[in-house]
């Protein structure tokens, strides 16, 4: 946040302008700077989170009291969660329907950034801060604009064939933009399908992309219309599946200490850079819930405190989805296997050695199953075997959707 705010300041500067911070209540912030610039009005971009919405409520009342005209605009999804309701009412628990609806909704084009803007100098404003860190990604709208146009250059075309590679670098990596706000998903958009419409040959590429940008606004309309779900499950009769509390299991799965090759070296690529692929999420986050039945909402927080992307109802719907207690959930049969796994989308194990260094001297046939050359030195086994995993999950989840607890 700290390195995005001072591109904005940057980007500002360059146009006349600067950002102006303050700190407090942010209804009282606004309306005090509003009338020390002598502005008629105040504009934003609405969020649509629960905190947020009490926000904006407050801001907009606010500014009625003040005497200002309240504006706020939606940018932050391509369609507002309000906007899409099933013929039978409620909203859309089921993303397929969900998404034939969002399809035929028409987008506006992005506007261009105005030229100049300006800044009374009598604003007083609080200093920028340094980022934390030193080595994470650079921040700021043009990052975000050079990591678009890279995308649609050289990775749109291989998206659906290599997205879930985790050896490469199949993904768009724009997800901490848009989160953000240094991109927003209209930006994307157009220029996803602007380059389908230059290229006819990248329709199938284009429709697995919008396909995500679908999913993001499916995920944010759930929690609009639900706030509950921000920590409660979705499917009410999943509440009964019989969590452990386990917390040497859950640090084990926090640090990379698991014994699964793959899920260790996603879990430390997240703590190393803020990110991780999709692919790799969905593995990690099988393993906690169905591998060690710890509770999904364990992983949530940890995600929140390490993603660079970390969206409430993104982070919570895709954990809610995994666990099989939220919307339009996976199975709860479905349990990955985390060898098969790293097998089949780390094929060569170079995403295995790279950040799992004890195991960069395992043969490919054996980097994912280091115990079958004997283990490696200061690696730990597995955590829990696999299929006896795999029969408590089924038991639990069983167990939580007999008769009378129908899931």
């Amino acid at each position: 946040i700290a390195a995005t705010l001072g591109a904005l300041d940057a980007d500002l500067r360059r146009r006349g302008a600067r950002l102006v911070l303050r700190r407090g209540e942010p209804a009282a912030e606004l309306v005090r700077v509003a009338r020390e610039a002598g502005a008629s009005g105040v504009w934003w971009n609405r969020d649509h989170t629960p905190y947020a919405r009490e926000r904006d409520v407050a801001v907009n009342a606010a500014c009625r009291s003040a005497g200002l005209e309240p504006h706020a605009l939606g940018d932050a999804t391509l369609t507002e969660p309000g906007d899409l309701t099933p013929a039978r009412g409620g909203f859309y628990t089921v993303f397929t329907p969900f998404y034939r609806a969002w399809l035929v909704r028409d987008r506006l084009p992005p506007a261009p950034a105005p030229e100049r803007l300006a800044t009374p100098a009598s604003l007083d404003t609080l200093p920028l801060q340094e980022p934390g860190r030193d080595d994470l990604p650079p921040a700021g709208e043009a990052v975000a604009r050079t990591t678009l146009d890279a995308f649609v250059g050289s990775g749109l075309a291989a998206y659906p064939t290599d997205r879930d590679r985790l050896d490469i670098e199949p993904t768009s990596r724009l997800s901490p933009h848009l989160r953000v706000g240094t991109i927003s998903p209209r930006q994307v958009y157009a220029a996803v399908t602007a380059a389908a419409a230059r290229s006819p040959a990248l329709a199938g590429a284009v429709e697995a992309f919008v396909r995500q940008l679908a999913w993001r606004d499916f995920f944010v309309q759930i929690l609009w219309h639900a706030p509950q779900t921000r920590w409660q499950p979705l499917r009410p009769a999943r509440a009964a599946v019989r969590w452990r509390r386990e917390p040497g299991e859950l640090a084990a799965w926090q640090e990379g200490r698991t014994g699964y090759p793959v899920v260790d070296a996603a879990m430390r690529q997240l703590a190393a850079t803020g990110f991780i692929p999709n692919r790799a999420r969905m593995v990690v986050a099988s393993f906690l819930v169905k591998h060690l039945l710890i509770d999904w909402r364990e992983g949530d927080r940890w995600f929140m405190r390490q993603l660079l992307d970390g969206d409430p109802a993104l982070n919570g719907g895709n954990w809610q989805w995994v666990a099989s207690v939220g919307a339009d959930a996976m199975p709860a049969f479905r349990i990955f296997n985390p060898t098969t796994q790293g097998k089949r989308f780390d094929p060569s194990g170079d995403y295995v050695r790279r950040w799992v260094p004890e195991l960069a001297a395992l043969a490919s046939n054996r980097v994912h199953m280091p115990w079958t050359a004997g283990g490696a030195a200061g690696y730990p086994p597995p955590i829990v075997e696999h299929d006896d995993a795999r029969r408590r999950a089924l038991a639990a989840f069983g167990a939580s959707s007999r008769p009378g607890r129908r899931a």
